[in-house]
């Protein structure tokens, strides 16, 4: 999941369409690790669960399944759909200089993934603590 946390710097840091390319060619490699990693992590939660039945019982074990489910919901629902004119403008744009439409686009995707991390903290602090 780590990786995920960077995602958006990696790209807010390019000065030209080279770099942005090359920037959003990294991103969409770290994206690989991510998914492979979310679902590792999903399936030994559930695995733990099903060891330790008792876990379906707490709050913070199904809370923090909730929000997983939710976040996993975010990229076809809400991230894909920003992606997409951002990936078509990368692919078809001519020039150097990143065009303004690229950060209004990217305003609105930042924007749902700043979100789908903050699920992600949450449910980080509620597997820590385990508040109840």
């Amino acid at each position: 999941m780590g990786p995920g946390f960077v995602m958006i710097y990696i790209v807010t840091k390019a000065s030209n369409m080279t770099e942005l390319r090359h920037a959003y060619f990294i991103r969409n490699r770290l994206h690989n690790f991510v998914m492979v990693g979310g679902t590792l992590l999903l399936l030994s939660g559930l695995g733990l669960g099903f060891i330790n039945p008792y876990l379906f019982h707490a709050a913070w074990y199904i809370i923090s399944l909730i929000l997983f489910i939710i976040a996993l919901a975010f990229g076809p629902i809400l991230l894909t759909p920003r992606s997409k004119p951002i990936k078509e403008l990368l692919k078809y744009y001519n020039g150097d200089e990143i065009p303004e439409e690229y950060y209004a686009l990217s305003k609105k995707l930042f924007f749902y993934e700043r979100i789908e991390n903050l699920i992600f903290l949450i449910i980080i602090v509620l597997m820590v603590l385990k508040p109840y």
